[in-house]
């Protein structure tokens, strides 16, 4: 597909039946932000995206990234792995009982404290063996001290 994303998100506008300045407002970014998407000065950022997505729920992120599938997702479908589900076959997977249900002990995970046990032990100090290098000390030969007035002073250690 050709379409540009600000192509994409004209269409919605249009589709919303909002001119620039309404959709911004919508959208609570600012009109010339939107201006300069559709004047090709700037792209779109995911600020830009985000303010969509949370304005309009329901859009397919696909869609207005991509172009690809419907401009809005059917509340009662999702797409997972590019295959569409129904909310009732979701349903039918999910059984979950009315009635509320106390674990039993041999249902609840225990936990292995090998892990914690041994994540808690010492471990021993790798040998360090640190080489130290006589060098000569460095001394302070001199201190130069700048001020705003384009003067400096300069001090010299006793030796």
């Amino acid at each position: 597909m050709t379409d540009k994303m600000k192509d994409r998100i004209k269409q919605l506008m249009n589709a919303q039946h909002m001119n620039q300045q309404t959709f911004a407002e919508a959208l609570d970014i600012s009109p010339a932000s939107l201006s300069s998407i559709f004047n090709d000065r700037t792209k779109p950022t995911l600020n830009h995206i985000d303010a969509i997505k949370k304005k309009f729920p329901t859009i397919n992120l696909d869609w207005l990234l991509y172009g690809n599938g419907p401009m809005f997702m059917d509340e009662y479908t999702g797409d997972i792995d590019n295959h569409t589900v129904s909310a009732s076959s979701a349903e039918s997977v999910l059984n979950f009982d009315d009635s509320p249900s106390t674990p039993s002990e041999s249902n609840v995970v225990q936990p292995q404290l090998s892990f914690v046990e041994q994540r808690n032990q010492l471990q021993p100090v790798a040998n360090n063996n640190t080489k130290y290098i006589d060098n000569n000390p460095r001394k302070i030969a001199e201190i130069r001290v700048f001020y705003d007035d384009q003067t400096w002073e300069t001090f010299v250690p006793k030796k």
